[in-house]
C-alpha cells in the first residue's frame, strides 16, 4: 500500500506512461474533452483541487523540464494567484505563449488531467525530462 505521495491509482498509471519529451496537460473544470488523451479527472467541487495543488503534487514525484501556460494567464490572475503557480512550479522552467499556441500542444499529450480549478488561463502543459 502506498505511504505517501500520490494515492490515485488512475493519477499514477498515467503518469508511469510518460517518457522522455512526453508532455501531459493539467487543466481546469472546464477544459474540454480531448479525444485520444488519456484523462484523469481529480475534480471534487469547485475549487478543489486546484492547478496548483496538482502541479505541486506531480512535480514532487516527477522530473518534469519544462511547464508551458498562456501568457494571458499573467493578465486575468492577481499576484497571489501567481505567486501560488510560482510556488508549485518550484525549480521547473515555466513558458509562456500565447493561449491559442498552448492550444496546439494538447493533441500531442499523452493524457490530461482535469483539476476543479475555476481560475481562468491556468491550464499548464507539462513535458517530461
Amino acid at each position: 500500500m502506498i505511504r505517501s505521495g500520490i494515492c490515485n491509482p488512475h493519477l499514477l498509471a498515467l503518469l508511469t506512461r510518460v517518457r522522455h519529451t512526453n508532455t501531459v496537460v493539467i487543466a481546469d473544470s472546464m477544459f474540454p474533452h480531448w479525444p485520444g488523451l488519456i484523462e484523469v479527472d481529480l475534480s471534487l467541487v469547485p475549487g478543489i483541487p486546484t492547478v496548483p495543488q496538482v502541479v505541486a503534487a506531480v512535480l514532487a514525484q516527477w522530473n518534469a523540464g519544462t511547464a508551458w501556460m498562456a501568457e494571458e494567464f499573467l493578465q486575468h490572475n492577481p499576484e497571489p494567484v501567481l505567486g501560488e503557480f510560482r510556488a508549485a512550479f518550484g525549480t521547473t522552467p515555466l513558458q509562456l505563449e500565447p493561449h491559442l499556441n498552448l492550444k496546439l500542444r494538447v493533441p500531442k499529450a499523452l493524457g490530461l488531467i482535469r483539476t476543479g480549478e475555476h481560475r481562468i488561463y491556468t491550464n499548464v502543459v507539462l513535458e517530461s525530462a
